[in-house]
């Protein structure tokens, strides 16, 4: 007879069910809503959670023009990257990857404002890689996935 009463499971890819859902980023924070939504693409909101397999949801943000940032950060707040030149650190707020978001040549349904900060709440291995690209951030009200039955949640009601 075993001692244990019960036994940790850990699902399998066949087990894994993967669903599309769709966020309303209008007057959300942005911080609060990219940490609710990295915890979608792991999976952490499911009984069934295995740290090592992509067992998440697809996640599709409309709207995401409307996202807020409290204080002034959206103009304050400074991110940095290198390019590996001498003299090559360059300097950006989220401002400018708003603005950027609306160019022609983004691809469709990548936000770099949403892929900088979601990015660094995911796991930095090709498992979170693979977990970023289970998210599409739209600027406008219209996505291009409706063929995949999303199910609009409403994002405040996770914890």
């Amino acid at each position: 007879m075993d001692s244990l009463s019960y036994k940790t499971i850990s699902i399998t890819e066949n087990d894994i069910k993967k669903k599309y859902l769709v966020v309303d980023a209008t007057d959300q924070i942005l911080g609060r809503l990219c940490s609710k939504i990295a915890k979608i693409l792991r999976g952490k909101n499911k009984p069934d959670f295995t740290p090592n397999m992509d067992c998440g949801d697809y996640v599709i943000v409309i709207n995401a023009d409307k996202v807020k940032m409290s204080n002034g950060k959206m103009e304050k707040r400074e991110y940095l990257r290198y390019t590996g030149y001498p003299g090559g650190q360059r300097m950006f707020t989220p401002a400018d990857l708003m603005n950027k978001s609306f160019g022609k040549t983004m691809k469709s349904g990548k936000h770099p404002l949403f892929i900088k900060v979601v990015k660094g709440m995911l796991p930095k291995t090709r498992l979170g890689a693979a977990q970023l690209n289970n998210l599409f951030v739209f600027n406008g009200p219209d996505h291009h996935m409706e063929d995949k039955n999303p199910e609009i949640i409403d994002i405040n009601k996770i914890k």
